[in-house]
């Protein structure tokens, strides 16, 4: 009896190491699959995105991707379009997927996608956008920046146009009150869309893009150079309220408090003597009078037109500030047969020569005025603001090139000054400057242009040298009589007693 108890005892004892060999076993198999999922996800997680296979838009635009054999991804809506497709053949009787079984197709099975591994094109890769979180405050009414505090700070970039930017100035102030008091109480207050008409290079575009740095609703800059009527090559007038949204990082909410700017607009005048459709112009202006009265829109989301591969979404435009800009180039000569058609005969008659010489003679300009350069009554209906930027003279040009917290000058200072070289211009050299922007006639444009021109050679030199210690530019180097002045490190220039 011991002896078989022995024996027993044995094969319980042999049973249960054997048990715990495979529980150890089962567990190092977990592991390992465990360990195997971790690396196959850390590879998986490798900082690129995954891109659709079909319409090749990344993760981060389409939502979760569905994984298929080969490494292939299909987004939701090409997978939910292609059963679609799928079950109206069917249900249509078209085709009888049945007897697809059957067909032979030399060196190709039905649907096994191995087949097909050499055929389908590299995978794109894009980096995945680091994620960093944004919080959007929601508008205070105490919190909202006055006129002059706008207005102060639009002063520290911008030179001159000072009717400009007080008119931009109240219609944001304005903006922000009317969005933060939308539903307080039964008077609703509508938006003062703005129309703004300047010289090239007068700073109509910079203007806006200084307000949207200081601004903390999301601003979107456009131009209508692309637009044309839906259904054509171009961009449709709805990617304007898609770049807001993308503005906005595809918050709904937030990019319907916010302020888009359509540069260019008188690019989208009736053409006259066309006869030829005009999808570029009066259709354009057509086609944004909802967006710029107020209505629920639908806009393609990160695209700039409606396909069948683009998910869209639906905005609500009514509190959207539209600014619309633009150079409107023979404007000026509209407005001046208006004012030449006034008698010229008696004493109290004005001189044509009062006219022909007037700098002020874009700020004269009326609806009718506008109505005839090509934008129709509707389009200018909806924009109630109409203001006017001075053309820049002389002594703007020079405060342009050293006032401003970034000017130009400013900028090449710096670039020097990590050289050790210390730059500096006279008044010589900045009226100088100026005068060939004058002729240029670009406007602040072509100071960068003029600058660059000059600079060259000296930036190609000064790093040569490291005994240069400072440069002045003068108004000789200019003009192109005479050199710059330049001293070296420890000389000093001896200073006459008069």
């Amino acid at each position: 009896m011991s002896n078989n108890d022995f024996i027993i005892m044995d094969e319980d004892t042999e049973d249960v190491s054997s048990d715990s060999e495979k529980t150890t076993e089962v567990t190092e198999s977990a592991s390992a699959s465990s360990d195997s999922k971790k690396n196959h996800t850390s590879h998986d997680d490798d900082g690129y995105e995954k891109i659709c296979f079909l319409c090749h838009r990344p993760e981060s635009v389409t939502g979760k991707m569905i994984d298929l054999p080969n490494h292939i991804t299909v987004c939701p809506d090409c997978m939910q379009r292609s059963f679609d497709t799928m079950n109206n053949m069917t249900n249509n009787g078209s085709m009888d997927f049945s007897k697809l079984m059957n067909v032979n197709i030399p060196g190709v099975q039905f649907l096994n996608l191995s087949d097909l591994e050499n055929m389908q094109p590299r995978s794109q890769k894009i980096k995945k956008k680091k994620e960093k979180p944004k919080e959007f405050s929601k508008l205070d009414l105490h919190s909202i920046p006055a006129p002059h505090k706008i207005k102060a700070q639009l002063d520290e970039y911008v030179v001159g146009q000072e009717y400009a930017k007080k008119a931009m100035a109240v219609a944001v102030y304005n903006h922000y009150k009317r969005v933060a008091t939308d539903t307080m109480d039964d008077i609703e207050i509508e938006k003062s869309n703005m129309l703004m008409i300047g010289p090239t290079g007068s700073g109509k575009t910079y203007l806006v893009k200084t307000l949207a740095r200081l601004l903390d609703v999301p601003l979107a800059i456009t131009d209508a150079t692309s637009l044309t009527e839906a259904g054509y090559i171009g961009d449709d007038i709805e990617s304007v309220v898609s770049k807001l949204l993308a503005a906005a990082d595809n918050d709904v909410e937030r990019a319907e408090q916010g302020i888009i700017f359509i540069d260019e607009i008188d690019k989208i005048a009736k053409k006259k003597n066309s006869s030829q459709r005009d999808v570029s112009g009066e259709s354009v202006q057509q086609g944004m009078l909802k967006l710029l009265e107020g209505s629920e829109v639908e806009v393609p989301v990160g695209a700039n037109s409606k396909n069948a591969m683009v998910p869209l979404t639906t905005v609500n435009t009514k509190n959207i500030l539209f600014i619309c800009g633009g150079a409107f180039p023979d404007l000026e000569d509209i407005i001046k047969e208006r004012l030449q058609k006034k008698t010229s005969m008696g004493f109290n008659a004005e001189l044509r020569d009062t006219v022909e010489h007037d700098e002020n003679l874009l700020s004269k300009v009326t609806v009718e005025d506008l109505r005839k350069f090509g934008m129709i009554p509707e389009f200018l209906g909806r924009l109630p603001i109409i203001f006017t930027l001075k053309g820049l003279n002389k002594d703007m040009l020079v405060k342009i090139l050293k006032e401003p917290k970034n000017a130009i000058l400013k900028q090449y200072q710096k670039l020097l000054a990590l050289d050790e070289v210390k730059l500096d211009f006279n008044d010589g050299a900045l009226e100088a400057i100026a005068e060939k922007a004058i002729e240029k006639d670009t406007g602040a444009r072509a100071l960068r242009a003029i600058i660059e021109e000059f600079m060259l050679d000296i930036m190609y030199e000064i790093p040569k040298d490291d005994n240069i210690g400072e440069v002045t530019i003068t108004r000789e180097y200019i003009e192109g009589t005479g050199g710059p002045i330049i001293q070296l490190r420890g000389q000093e220039v001896p200073k006459l007693n008069g």
